[in-house]
């Protein structure tokens, strides 16, 4: 492990050094395991008339699939709903982990939301991007999939860095917003403890109200990336 605020481990593969962020690694996992154990308590005793717990998950349910209605008919989408509800609970628990506290061994950050680390979210946008070629293979026919990205012809070369951009962005964008907002409440909490005299003045205040912020702004993330995903789906599953 190094000591530059991430743990890692390397792992020399054919001559190549892949490195493993431990914290990472360990944040998705609870990340995962949160949204299993809240779909297992808001799916238990399922009744006609919802109320609680079955309330939340339904509302969920019903947020997602207005997101999917509003990019493409149900007919198509609604394969996507169950992928789409998965994404926005694992991303909105990802964004919210990181902002309570942190956790540092020896210089080593291992608690943080996942979605702090750029390989985690370009991962995820890049598994989205190439679910919508999937499903845009399977859903149409190779010819239309062709002429998508072929007629005329000298837009192929622009609608192929059309698809790295969108990858790039789609993860990036996440990623920036919850760096950052973790970034400043490590900075506001720091002058609190570096300068007990007067750094509560406005230590304190500031971390109230970024940490409001960074709760509204992670939601809004999680929202972005879905409806990003969705767009980026009907695209190719639509031949309109």
């Amino acid at each position: 492990m190094d000591h530059d605020g991430k743990p890692t481990v390397s792992w020399n593969l054919f001559g190549v050094d892949i490195v493993f962020n431990l914290s990472s690694i360990l944040m998705m996992v609870v990340t995962a395991l949160i949204v299993f154990v809240i779909a297992i308590i808001c799916t238990r005793n399922l009744q006609k008339r919802p109320s609680g717990k079955q309330n939340f998950i339904e509302w969920v349910f019903d947020f997602v699939r207005g997101i999917i209605e509003s990019n493409m008919a149900w007919s198509k989408g609604g394969q996507f709903h169950f992928l789409a509800v998965t994404l926005i609970l694992f991303i909105f628990v990802g964004n919210m982990l990181g902002l309570p506290f942190a956790i540092v061994v020896n210089g080593d950050t291992w608690w943080k939301s996942p979605t702090a680390d750029a390989t985690v979210t370009l991962t995820l946008s890049t598994l989205v991007v190439l679910l919508t070629h999937f499903y845009g293979l399977k859903m149409g026919t190779k010819k239309q999939y062709v002429n998508n990205y072929t007629k005329p012809i000298f837009l192929l070369p622009i609608n192929l860095f059309e698809e790295f951009t969108s990858t790039l962005t789609l993860g990036l964008r996440l990623f920036g917003n919850i760096f950052a907002g973790e970034l400043l409440l490590a900075l506001l909490a720091g002058l609190v403890v570096n300068h007990a005299s007067w750094g509560w003045i406005i230590g304190i205040p500031g971390l109230i109200a970024w940490q409001a912020f960074s709760i509204f702004i992670g939601t809004i993330q999680a929202y972005i990336f879905i409806m990003l995903s969705m767009v980026y789906m009907s695209h190719k599953v639509q031949s309109h």
